[in-house]
């Protein structure tokens, strides 16, 4: 059964559904998108001809509608056919929003029941997979302005808000609010809110570093607890073996114990 996109995620305001566009129209829009977010694009003919991702979803909204007409058959021809000259493998039943792109585009692999919103951004070697055999929704949902950093797999029926982060190379099993980054094997939310004001936040490598951050923490308490040992050390040596270079009166019985209580106290 081919899943409906509306029931996980809502389309952004005045804007019509995929459904509800033209395969050309969709498709003027997904090679536009390149040139916003890739600064390798230099113009539109590139884009059409070189870039796979671009090809890929081509061929993918074609194989789609036919799947969404009850064929089945030829629309996995027409992925088969594409994954052979793009190295993206989308599953004809996979819904796919408004400009997408797919940089590099080599080893993305997108499930049957994957649902993807508006200006989604996926690099190469992400994996939107299924952890069941059984019928039904089984693949992540992405929600708008969502990217997913090189080699991320996002597994399971959960659900990606919107303009969330995955970083390169998580394994995300659980869902993730919206605004949020995620980061680690398997995936935790290290940046609950996060959001931007110059367009497409594309800086999936600029992610906290919770592991460092833990160390960090750890090595200042110890570097603290060795000042205050080291400081009481002095105290006890200083009460304990006088120098010999103060008054007679250092060596009067009673006057370790009365100089380490005073130290203490101060």
């Amino acid at each position: 059964m081919k899943p409906n996109p509306k029931s996980l995620r809502a389309e952004p305001a005045n804007e019509p559904g995929v459904s509800q566009r033209t395969w050309w129209s969709l498709l003027r829009e997904d090679a536009r998108c390149v040139l916003e977010r890739d600064p390798a694009a230099r113009n539109l003919l590139e884009v059409w001809t070189i870039y796979p991702g671009v090809q890929a979803i081509a061929l993918h909204r074609m194989a789609h509608a036919l799947w969404g007409r009850g064929w089945r058959y030829l629309p996995r021809c027409i992925s088969f056919i594409a994954r052979g000259l793009t190295q993206v493998d989308i599953h004809p039943g996979a819904s796919i929003g408004a400009r997408f792109f797919i940089d590099h585009g080599t080893g993305v692999v997108i499930g049957e029941t994957a649902e993807v919103g508006n200006d989604v951004t996926l690099y190469h070697g992400v994996t939107l997979g299924g952890t069941s055999w059984r019928i039904g929704k089984r693949h992540p949902t992405l929600g708008n302005h969502v990217v997913v950093g090189a080699g991320a797999k996002i597994l399971g029926p959960i659900m990606v808000g919107d303009r969330a982060r995955v970083a390169a190379n998580s394994v995300v099993i659980d869902a993730v609010p919206a605004d949020a980054t995620v980061v680690g094997i398997p995936g935790r939310v290290v940046a609950p809110r996060r959001r931007t004001t110059h367009g497409f936040d594309l800086d999936h490598h600029l992610i906290p570093d919770p592991v460092g951050k833990a160390i960090a923490c750890l090595l200042d308490r110890v570097a603290q607890l060795e000042r205050t040992q080291q400081a009481q050390s002095r105290i006890f040596a200083t009460a304990e073996a006088p120098c010999g270079a103060c008054d007679d009166h250092c060596t009067e019985p009673g006057f370790a114990q009365s100089f380490l209580q005073t130290s203490t106290m101060e």
